[in-house]
């Protein structure tokens, strides 16, 4: 998520006596010219960097024209002035096997004159409510600021790993039975193995058009795509790439098995006379060093997405737990000081894989921050680790059953829109 004051020559500061005069209202294409004008002077987007990307001209406004055809954009006017925007994509993803409808919110600005007059919470708000009211139970974001958004009900709910390889320390000698073949940015196998990742992989976005044009928006021509394929021409895996002054770039890999990730470093290997190091981009918040015969490589970790949930019984509706524990009843004090109707009690049978909102007496009783719960649920750290940060109040034997019914694998996110 975008969050960032911009500057606009000739504009005044208003007093909050014109906060009145804020009305809000669903932007079209019609309001194009002034969208990007916003976003231009948030990102101080110039014209120069534009052409050095390979832009011309008014491709930037035309680009944006399908996410306002297509994305629930939301803006703050003063009069008949765009002052702030706040836009969500529609996606789904898999939350440990069941496909959700959620929003990404990207984005969201406003200029600097009409800072602290609470209109970012009131857009925010009013776009979380039009997710509920669209059936979408979560959010996520790419954070401009972690503390200003834990203050609102969000919170960490995946990483972003990178590392640095050396040439001499890519693997070798794996002799991978399949082979890879270089294709297009719109082969249709390419994006028929994302979807079949996103299906497997807890976390994973699902992408749709609007994310596959952002996923493509600010790549250089020389970006390549490389699948590898079983012996017999089955696709398992995929890199997407790039080689600048004897650097292999990796933008993404994914695998469905094992064959297709030591597939995919072997077709790296086959680059080592043209490269001295490989830097890449890791999602699955597991290190790789471990798994590196010369395991002396830089890796660094560091939170990506937040996420919150936006309406618990739409969420624990769909919720799935492990069918293989004994049920238990546990009741939730929630807290969350933006949107009401997740304030209070809920009672949950969690039985047979499914999450049942009941009634019965419970089994024992946690209280928790909303956005305790949204990193709990998706998995990011465990119940007890959090009662450990004092996140969670409960007793140490309510921490360990709910441990045991829930599912902890931390989500795979690596769509930055």
């Amino acid at each position: 998520m975008y969050e960032i004051s911009a500057h606009r020559k000739g504009t005044n500061a208003m007093s909050r006596n014109d906060e009145n005069n804020y009305t809000l209202r669903p932007l079209t294409i019609d309001d194009a010219e002034e969208y990007n004008a916003l976003l231009r002077y948030a990102f101080q987007v110039t014209e120069q960097e534009l052409a050095e990307t390979g832009w011309k001209d008014d491709e930037i406004t035309q680009s944006k024209f399908p996410v306002l055809q297509r994305a629930d954009v939301l803006g703050c006017f003063n009069g008949d002035d765009l002052i702030a925007q706040f836009a969500v994509y529609p996606l789904d993803m898999n939350i440990y096997g069941m496909k959700y409808s959620v929003g990404f919110v990207t984005s969201v600005c406003t200029y600097p004159e009409y800072t602290g007059h609470g209109i970012m919470k009131r857009l925010m708000i009013q776009s979380l409510i039009r997710m509920r009211d669209a059936h979408k139970s979560f959010a996520l974001l790419y954070p401009y600021s972690i503390p200003l958004y834990r203050g609102l009900g969000w919170e960490i709910i995946s990483n972003k790993m990178t590392y640095t390889i050396k040439d001499t320390q890519i693997p070798r000698k794996l002799n991978e039975p399949g082979y890879v073949r270089r294709v297009s940015w719109d082969d249709k196998e390419f994006k028929e193995l994302h979807t079949k990742f996103a299906e497997k992989t807890h976390g994973c976005l699902y992408r749709n058009n609007l994310a596959w044009e952002e996923y493509w928006r600010w790549d250089e021509d020389d970006t390549s795509v490389a699948i590898y394929y079983s012996k017999d021409d089955v696709p398992y895996g995929y890199m997407v790439y790039m080689i600048s002054s004897d650097v292999m770039h990796v933008k993404e890999m994914i695998y469905l098995n094992r064959e297709a990730q030591l597939g995919l470093w072997e077709f790296i290997h086959a680059h080592d006379s043209m490269i001295d190091e490989v830097r890449g981009n890791n999602y699955y918040s597991e290190p790789i060093a471990f798994e590196l015969d010369d395991s002396d490589i830089k890796e660094t970790i560091r939170p990506y997405t937040m996420g919150r949930i936006i309406d618990i019984r739409q969420f624990f509706a769909k919720y799935a737990c492990d069918p293989d524990e004994p049920s238990v009843c546990i009741r939730f004090y929630i807290e969350d000081d933006l949107l009401a109707w997740n304030n209070g009690y809920f009672t949950y049978l969690f039985d047979n894989g499914r999450c049942i909102e009941t009634e019965q007496q419970p089994d024992y009783e946690v209280s928790m921050s909303i956005g305790t719960l949204t990193t709990l649920m998706l998995g990011y750290k465990t119940a007890e680790k959090l009662h450990i940060m004092d996140k969670i109040q409960a007793s140490d034997e309510a921490i360990e059953h709910l441990d045991d019914i829930l599912f902890h694998r931390i989500p795979y996110v690596s769509d930055y829109i």
